[in-house]
């Protein structure tokens, strides 16, 4: 069993825009969410089962108003899903334990990084930063910025 569950205690402590985000396929307004702007570095955890989804080493600026990333740091925690409401064709993103919808990825982003491009609601998120991962439970994930600093990169 994964260490990274939804439970009734993290439902109960959700916020009105989180429940409808991660519980009921809502979508936060652009411009004016928490992570949108966000470029500290760290993680961004899914707020329901802490379940590690995205690296600030991954995100971009899109100019969408959302949390963009290129990658999740791990594709066995997120699940991908084909998405017609609202007139559309695209492809949910949601956590793979827990299943709370995240977003949507699109095939429009930075080609030099594979071209993806994971538009992410910030209510979905809850953000850890480098300095704190140990402390969090997330003490394997400071790797990312050990081989990034190795690279001769690093943010």
């Amino acid at each position: 069993m994964s260490r990274y569950e939804k439970t009734s205690e993290a439902l109960a402590g959700l916020t009105d825009i989180q429940r409808q985000v991660t519980q009921n396929n809502g979508t936060e307004p652009r411009f004016r969410n928490e992570y949108w702007k966000h470029d500290e570095p760290g993680i961004y955890v899914d707020v329901v089962s802490g379940e590690p989804l995205f690296s600030s080493l991954d995100k971009f600026d899109s100019k969408s108003g959302w949390p963009s990333f290129t990658r999740p740091i791990n594709r066995e925690y997120v699940s991908e899903h084909f998405d017609e409401s609202h007139g559309m064709r695209r492809t949910e993103v949601r956590s793979a334990q827990a299943d709370s919808h995240l977003g949507h990825v699109f095939l429009d982003g930075p080609r030099e990084e594979g071209g993806l491009r994971y538009c992410i609601n910030s209510a979905s998120l809850r953000f850890i930063a480098v300095d704190d991962l140990e402390k969090e439970g997330y003490a394997e994930l400071a790797q990312l910025w050990k081989q990034k600093n190795n690279t001769g990169s690093g943010s």
